[in-house]
Order: C-alpha cells, then structure tokens, then sequence
C-alpha cells in the first residue's frame, strides 16, 4: 500500500488531499500545527518542519512514496500584495522555504525515488505584464507570500538539477471550497449573503469590484496535485482555469443564489484598496498535455457550493 505525507493537512487544500489520497487506498500521515497523523492512524505529537532531524527521522519512518508540501503562512491582506515587514517575511520564510528544504534533504538521504509536490502561488509572479502566465513566465514577486513561495520554486528545482529528486512545484491560482477560513473575500461574500438573507446583517463592504480573478475549484486543483506527484518526469507547473471573474460577479452570483438583489446590500469602498491587485491569469496547457488535467466544476457552480455550505453553517437549509 502506498504512502504519502501532508505537510499542512489541516488547511482547505490538506483535507481535501487527506480525504481524496485516502479514496485512492494511500496510508497518509497528515502533519499540522497541532498534531501528526500516523499511517497507522493513530496520532503523535506534532513535529517540529523547522527541526531537521524530527522530519528525516519522521521521513525516515513513514518511507513515503510522496510528500505533499501544502504548509503555508497566510495573510489574507498580505495574499493582495500588501504588507512585507520584518516578522512577515520571517514568518514566510520559515513555512515556505526552511521546512520544505528540511523535507527535500530527507527525501535525499531517506527516500530518494519518493516524489514531493510544493504548492507555490501565482503570487511568484508579481504583475507581469501579460494577459496569460505559464511556466516560463519570471518570477518576480513583490509580497513576502510571494518572495518565499518563488524561494521554494527555486529550492525545488535545484534539489532537481543537483540531486534527481522528483520535486514538482504547483503554481497555484485562487481555488475555493467550503473549508476556505473566513478572512478571505470568497468567504466574506457568501458569508454576508447568507447573513443578510437571515436578517443578521445589512450590508457588505470591498474595496474593489472591478478586481479580477482567476477563480477555480479546490478540488479540482487537488486533483492536479496528485497528479503532478504521480508523473515520472518532474518539473513546474501552472494550476489554473485560464479565465477571470471580478469580484463583482463573484457577488452578482452568490447574492443572487441567496435571493438578494446585491446592488442594495453590496457597497465598494475603494479608500480600503492599499495596493491594486495585479490580474493574475493562468496557462495550464503544460498540466494538462502532461496529466489529461481539466477543471470539472465551473465558476458559477463553484460559487454555488459555496453558498450552500454557508446556508447550512447557518442553519437556513437551501
């Protein structure tokens, strides 16, 4: 039976990958802030990515056929490209780069045939000038998400080159789902729209409508990453839907869904927009002439689950 390790499997996209490796008959030792998971399935204390020697001894153990490096240090403001002070950068840096370098080394020396995906951003890019990114686009990252994420890309394709580890990195675009943690604007639209409805608030302030998005759905994307790790050639590869949406009709959908005319409850405040952000669109022919990948579930019917797991959090039903 197989085996895969989960850096951060208590995030949206390390649930999902827990429950669908799990579907797939793979034994998954699931490592958060709190705890491991074991293959056993019996739990252990959490170990320590930043400490070298727990993650080869844990590497060591489980001999994964996999490892999924989904870890990340989120800042929903600082995801827009807003903020990069000392403690932030740290922060991210420890997540994005120090651990994963840990699990790459314990790859090396403990199991060098196992595979490893890293969940890089799109965020990498920074503004690039054009309408569509691929693999080939620069990197050139202007947030401390950003920065580290592209120090881990990096990290990722020289433990390729110099050591012929299959290290693949994602470079994922915005992709939901109902674990999405409050905070995010996906999460704060439909929340509003279902607290409206119930009478529990009146009105949803953002500071930009017009902002655009390349919006997937989470499990489709996990899909991509167990695809990635299942190929035998390594490499980058952009995880996207090839189409924006704005944010307004982001909240034309979910308003509507709720049965709500949003243009009476929805208000743009654009004194809260600290630094536009850039429009950020994939290319995913790479990932999908390598893999046969295609997103399955479309905007509106993403924005549909959402909506409804946000009535039933509520309690309203449908």
């Amino acid at each position: 039976m197989k085996r895969a390790i989960v850096v951060g499997s208590a995030g949206q996209d390390g649930r999902l990958l827990c429950e669908r490796l799990e579907r797939d008959g793979v034994r998954v030792a699931g490592l958060d802030l709190a705890h491991a998971r074991l293959p056993d399935g019996g739990e252990a204390p959490a170990v320590d990515i930043l400490d070298r020697s727990a993650v080869r001894a844990l590497v060591a153990s489980v001999r994964p056929d996999a490892v999924y490096y989904l870890a990340a240090y989120h800042a929903p403001a600082e995801e827009r490209g807003i903020g990069a002070d000392l403690d932030l950068l740290e922060a991210s840096h420890r997540v994005h780069v120090v651990g994963l370098l840990h699990f790459l080394e314990a790859l090396r020396v403990e199991s060098p045939a196992a595979s490893l995906f890293y969940a890089a951003s799109s965020l990498v890019f920074g503004e690039p000038g054009t309408a569509l990114q691929d693999e080939t686009t620069p990197l050139a990252p202007l947030s401390a998400y950003g920065i580290t994420k592209a120090c881990g890309t990096l990290c990722c394709r020289l433990y390729r080159r110099e050591h012929g580890l299959r290290a693949s990195v994602g470079i994922l675009y915005n992709h939901e789902s109902p674990w999405r943690r409050p905070g995010f604007v996906s999460r704060k639209i439909v929340d509003a729209a279902v607290a409206i409805r119930g009478g529990a608030a009146e009105r949803l302030v953002l500071a930009d409508l017009s902002a655009r998005v390349d919006w997937g759905y989470a499990p489709d994307f996990v899909d991509a990453m167990v695809r990635i790790a299942a190929l035998g050639e390594p490499g980058d590869f952009v995880v996207a839907t090839g189409a924006a949406r704005s944010v307004q009709e982001f909240v034309e959908v979910a308003f509507g869904l709720a049965g709500l005319e949003w243009r009476r409850h929805v208000v743009e405040d654009r004194s809260l927009v600290v630094r536009p952000s850039p429009t950020l669109v994939g290319d995913a022919r790479k990932l999908r002439s390598a893999t046969g990948w295609a997103p399955t579930v479309s905007f509106e019917e993403m924005v549909g689950i959402l909506v409804r797991a946000a009535l039933a959090r509520a309690g309203q039903g449908e």
